[in-house]
């Protein structure tokens, strides 16, 4: 289909075209353009046709060309692509322009001659976009089209990369609105909308409040065609990975929980004074830094030893000898305290035996009559009976209103194997069991009444959650994998091992349909090099942060790496797919408003043996034309890295981690590192600037608690240090290899120190 429209037609259908994408839902690009179509049709008088540059709309696209100005301008619902289009063969510039064949749906590359020597087409198959440009028959030359200007698109989206390419081995991580040379598309959250393009040459970049750039170009050689690919793909997520794509709840998360709990060094013997006495611990060393949830475990009347099958799951019976005072009042003492309680609760069955004799209605059982087993109970809920799913909305409203928990961690949710509920219910033996055997998934009845039980208000865990089933739509967090130590015993190198697999498995939905849950973060029984290892896991991604060791047996050393975990780090991932082996760089762009674009890349060895990892410029999506500081966070120490044509190498110890902190090399001293937090994020300047006529660095820093934090300053030769000023905090300052000043700031407490050094 082909029309003419004006520049106030075109105006009048995208309008019209945005309004009912939102009119509709985001339900599909085709309809959008089907309206608008329609609607222009019935309300513009064909007189003004011929006033204006001819455009043609066909499939889903509205096409405009401009010959003056090469100007192509491509409108799908709210999508728009304007930019200039150029061919260059040699050291010639051709002109573009319409069809001189009359040819419909075709444009001609015209050498400086004036003569047609090829074409490009637009391909069009739903709302997928490709442009072919080729030679004209019996032509042959060689020559590179481009085309390069913005894109309206939706405010909330980010550029990111949703292609995978082969032999990958690098997880590109982003904080902050960044760009890489690596990225291929745009992904908006809010409306689970992806645009995705495909050219030999790409960019895309953000310039901020919603605004993108793009260049595509290619080339054709004489035997060659080449194709530019624009995808608009909405339900990208909801199609692919996650059939129950909730967009995460800012307002009841708006970073990932932190906090302590019991579990994996107390098992199940913590009590309230073992808690409380955790806590008034975490208050001195954790709560100055961030830590904000105290969560109790085991407390249920018979959960004092395993396994949890036994365990009263399903009624609020509590263990009166470990916590005598009932948990209100546990609640209320963790306040005082200043965090705020969390519970965790398993409640897909029971092992009390007078609960299921009084409710046997509510509960499975096979062919013969016998209760059906699972990890959460002997006795195992059957969700489709009305009665059993108010009960457990009353029991979590309960432990949420009158006991005052506000995070829950809900344990037996997906899980991997039969033992679990998800997988259980989802047998045909047992679905035939079940007082509704139609119900579409019984296992979203449980993770709903779940959520409205606890409130809008409250965070919801949802332990092994995953983001396949319905919890994305209820939950808040989900814990990945297994946990990180067997019942009695300590943390070991395989757990770890397991940590960071399921992290890169599953990364790509962190941060924007659940946060990742790892586990909590052990680090008094590891090696230290192992101890950096999970701690660099659970950091520098910005996954959920809980601790677990009992911290009065933390050295100093040990308690740094806890507290260099804290606030979390607000991190997404730059990649939207899942990954299935052990990638060995994980490769975090930093968007600093103080220091700019930088890069923070961590070089895991997971092997037994020393070994030397590389990593290329181009593998971390970052320019090879300039000069580069390298700072390593867990040594301290500066690489023996500058110059151009970038090649990242660094011998890493068995079991072992070392973090890079990559910035653009600048004329001027310049912060490149400190040891305050693992995520390289600067989350301690609250300002920072060079004043060029004071040849100075004024800036503020956060200190909290009596953490020192030593900052580096790379110093440059036409420049010497002179002196320090900070009124509010004391300082130490000390030269290091690779021209690094360091400088070392501490109070008596946490406090705003602003500060100039002078050079």
């Amino acid at each position: 289909m082909s029309i003419k429209i004006t520049n106030n037609r075109r105006k009048f259908l995208k309008q019209t075209a945005i309004s009912s994408i939102a009119f509709a839902g985001m339900s599909g690009w085709a309809q959008v353009m089907q309206a608008a179509v329609r609607n222009s049709k019935n309300s513009l008088s064909p007189e003004t046709d011929a006033e204006t540059i001819p455009s043609v709309v066909f499939a889903d696209w509205l096409i405009t060309f401009d010959e003056k100005t090469a100007t192509l301008t491509l409108e799908n619902g709210p999508l728009a692509l304007s930019g200039k289009l150029a061919f260059v063969s040699g050291d010639e510039t051709w002109t573009i322009s319409r069809s001189r064949d009359g040819v419909p749906n075709r444009y001609a590359l015209v050498n400086p001659q004036g003569d047609v020597q090829g074409y490009f087409v637009f391909l069009p198959n739903g709302s997928r976009l490709q442009l072919l440009f080729y030679h004209r028959t019996a032509q042959a030359y060689p020559g590179t089209l481009s085309y390069t200007g913005n894109i309206a698109f939706f405010a909330d989206a980010f550029p990111c990369r949703t292609q995978a390419a082969v032999g990958e081995r690098v997880l590109a991580l982003s904080a902050g609105e960044t760009n890489s040379s690596l990225n291929d598309s745009l992904f908006s959250p809010e409306k689970d909308c992806a645009l995705q393009l495909q050219a030999a040459n790409l960019q895309i970049h953000a310039d901020g409040n919603g605004k993108y750039a793009f260049s595509l170009s290619g080339r054709i050689e004489e035997t060659a065609e080449a194709i530019f690919t624009i995808n608009p793909e909405t339900d990208y997520f909801r199609r692919r990975y996650v059939p129950y794509y909730h967009v995460l709840d800012r307002k009841r998360t708006p970073k990932a929980p932190t906090g302590w709990m019991s579990w994996n060094t107390y098992f199940d013997k913590a009590g309230a004074e073992d808690n409380l006495n955790e806590a008034k611990i975490g208050a001195k060393y954790l709560l100055p830094f961030g830590c904000e949830f105290w969560s109790i475990e085991s407390w249920q009347g018979n959960s004092d030893h395993l396994p949890v099958c036994d365990f009263y799951n399903m009624d609020l019976e509590v263990n009166e000898k470990q916590f005598p005072k009932g948990m209100k009042k546990l609640a209320d003492d963790i306040r005082t305290l200043g965090f705020r309680p969390g519970l965790w609760m398993a409640p897909f069955g029971t092992g009390n035996k007078d609960f299921y004799d009084a409710h046997k209605n509510w509960f499975l059982h096979d062919k013969e009559g016998k209760p059906v087993g699972s990890w959460n109970g002997i006795y195992t809920l059957d969700p489709t009976v009305k009665e059993a799913r108010e009960h457990l909305k009353n029991i979590f409203r309960k432990a949420s209103r009158e006991w005052g928990y506000e995070f829950f961690k809900i344990d037996g949710m997906s899980g991997r194997n039969r033992g679990y509920c998800a997988h259980l219910y989802e047998r045909p033996e047992i679905r035939a069991q079940f007082h509704d055997p139609n119900a579409p998934n019984p296992f979203e009845l449980c993770v709903q009444a779940f959520r409205e039980g606890i409130g809008d208000d409250r965070v919801f865990l949802a332990c092994q959650g995953h983001s396949s089933g319905p919890e994305p739509k209820y939950a808040d967090a989900s814990r990945l994998g297994a946990d990180i130590v067997h019942p009695d015993e300590p943390v070991r190198w395989a757990n770890v091992l397991n940590q960071g697999k399921c992290f890169i498995n599953q990364s790509f939905t962190h941060n924007i349909v659940m946060l990742a849950d790892p586990d909590t973060l052990l680090v008094h029984d590891l090696p230290l090099e192992e101890a950096r290892v999970t701690a660099t896991i659970v950091a520098l991604p910005g996954q959920l942060t809980f601790f677990g060791d009992k911290l009065a047996g933390l050295s100093g050393e040990q308690m740094k790496i806890l507290q260099q975990t804290l606030p979390v780090a607000d991190v997404r991932p730059a990649n939207l797919y899942p990954y299935f082996s052990m990638l060995p760089i994980w490769n975090l762009r930093v968007n600093n408003k103080q220091l700019g674009d930088y890069n923070v890349v961590a070089l895991f060895n997971w092997g037994d043996a020393p070994k030397t990892i590389t990593a290329t410029a181009k593998e971390l999506g970052i320019t090879d034309t300039i000069d580069y500081t390298a700072y390593e966070f867990w040594t301290e120490k500066a690489l023996p890295l500058a110059g151009k044509s970038l090649n990242l190498s660094v011998e890493i110890p068995a079991h072992g981690v070392r973090l890079v902190a990559l910035h653009p090399l600048k004329a001027v001293p310049q912060w490149v590192g400190s040891d305050r937090h693992i995520a390289q994020n600067a989350v301690e300047l609250i300002d920072y600037q060079w004043n060029q006529s004071a040849r100075s660095i004024e800036g503020n820093i956060r200190l909290a608690g009596t953490f020192p934090i030593t900052m580096r300053i790379h110093i440059p030769e036409n420049y010497s240090f002179g002196k320090v000023i900070c009124d509010r905090a004391k300082y130490s300052v000390r030269r290091e290899d690779g021209d690094l000043l360091a400088i070392t700031f501490r109070a008596e407490k946490s406090v705003d120190a602003p500060f100039r050094i002078v050079f």
